[in-house]
């Protein structure tokens, strides 16, 4: 298995990426959101996917282990395959994917190419916990805004203490998403009395 292939970037489009490891070139398929991170560099390092079957190899890229580890979960969903959960993850970021799945909003993942009702609805059911216990330390809402860095630490703590308090972790991410769109300042404690008024 290889883990992460780190050497000087070759050859770059936003699909395909040449990492030269120790004069081996690897080629990978790659997100745009892969593509962005890797723009511009010299060197890089991606994390990989092998792809093995009767009739083929293939090698997938990702900046980060977050956007692997959600493509992973994105193929074990049936009618998605590897080149499908790219152009998932080529849509959105990481956190506005998590987002959208945690807060079962198939608007807009019906957006997406290729993703009809029933794929987004599939996505959607099988993936919503998985998703939602990830907590990749970003909350977004359903438009995919991320909230502003400051208030990761307060989102976090207050989902994790919700969710140890019985809660299902895809409403709980939503209010509380929507009590800091409304209340940026907000501690933890009033965020937790507040959510536990509003979750349903």
């Amino acid at each position: 298995m290889i883990e992460y292939i780190k050497g000087e970037i070759a050859e770059l489009t936003p699909a395909f990426v040449v990492v030269d490891a120790c004069g081996v070139g690897y080629g990978l398929g790659i997100s745009v959101n892969t593509y962005s991170a890797l723009q511009g560099k010299t060197e890089g390092k991606v994390y990989v996917y092998e792809s093995i079957r009767e009739d083929s190899h293939d090698l997938f890229g990702f900046a980060t282990k977050s956007e692997r580890e959600l493509f992973l979960l994105l193929i074990t969903v049936n009618g998605i395959g590897s080149n499908t959960a790219r152009m998932i993850l080529s849509e959105m970021t990481v956190d506005e994917l998590c987002a959208v799945i945690a807060q079962g909003d198939e608007r807009l993942l019906k957006r997406i190419k290729g993703i009809g009702p029933r794929t987004a609805a599939r996505i959607i059911v099988e993936l919503q916990d998985k998703v939602a216990e990830l907590s990749y330390g970003t909350a977004a809402n359903v438009t995919g805004t991320v909230a502003p860095v400051a208030n990761q630490k307060v989102v976090s703590e207050a989902v994790s203490a919700l969710t140890m308090l019985g809660f299902a972790s895809a409403p709980t991410h939503k209010v509380v998403n929507e009590i800091v769109k409304e209340q940026p300042d907000i501690t933890v404690e009033q965020l937790i009395k507040r959510a536990l008024t509003m979750i349903k």
